[in-house]
């Protein structure tokens, strides 16, 4: 039985998110299973590096599944591309190892937040970046970013229920670039929980514009209980950039 890589690109605005769910076609992950079982003639099931939100997207999306079908790898992408949607693309498809996990062997995971924070949103590009023309305090949100890096429980910064599951996570860094007001906050670590990034994104946001100091992240932070400011960032500026193998 072969072992197939998948680097998925796609846009997640109209769909719940990447993983099946029990009622509703609307998931990536069924739309790829729904495709490739009828190319294969086979029960088709994709294993994903891991959950994107509703509404996130991805540039470079990991996933594999197995089957007994003996087409091509080029052949494969070809009946891809025609029969998914528009807004999902299989960019490469590669035959792995057998023990090759698209979840298990994931070592880091790369998510940038998308933000415009020039005086007018952008008609183009609004759909995948959030737009803020309050004046950001940059010095002071990268002065919080850095009291998250490293290794913590970030029970503060998910929705996930307390007691679920390990909340211990390893930030290894946070990056925040400005270019003419075009604004991205990279960030990259070795999983993240529910809501994760959104969540830090809504608070280093909170930060720059004045509404939290520094102090009250770290605060925040030790506290380990999800805290009533800190909000959530809207899912259409973030996106999974890369995962690291």
């Amino acid at each position: 039985m072969r072992n197939l890589k998948m680097t998925i690109e796609y846009d997640g605005s109209r769909y719940n998110g990447w993983q099946k769910q029990k009622q509703g076609e609307s998931t990536i992950q069924y739309k790829i299973e729904n495709v490739l079982s009828k190319m294969t003639g086979e029960d088709i099931m994709v294993i994903g590096c891991g959950r994107t939100d509703v509404g996130v997207h991805a540039e470079n999306y990991i996933a594999n599944f197995h089957t007994n079908c003996e087409l091509t790898v080029e052949t494969m992408l070809d009946y891809l591309y025609q029969f998914l949607p528009e807004d999902i693309v299989v960019k490469s498809l590669e035959d792995t190892t057998e023990r090759f996990h698209a979840r298990y062997n994931v070592k880091s995971k790369t998510y940038v937040y998308r933000i415009n924070n020039n005086k007018f949103r952008n008609v183009f590009n609004r759909k995948y970046t959030y737009h803020t023309d309050e004046k950001l305090n940059f010095s002071e949100m990268r002065n919080a970013a850095e009291i998250l890096i490293g290794e913590h429980d970030f029970q503060s910064f998910t929705n996930l229920k307390p007691g679920s599951k390990t909340t211990v996570r390893t930030i290894n860094y946070i990056h925040i670039t400005d270019v003419e007001g075009n604004i991205e906050i990279e960030v990259n670590g070795d999983g993240f929980l529910l809501n994760m990034v959104r969540i830090i994104v809504g608070t280093l946001l909170e930060v720059g514009s004045g509404k939290l100091k520094v102090m009250d992240v770290e605060k925040v932070l030790m506290e380990k209980k999800r805290a009533e400011y800190g909000p959530m960032a809207k899912a259409k500026g973030l996106c999974l950039k890369e995962v690291q193998y």
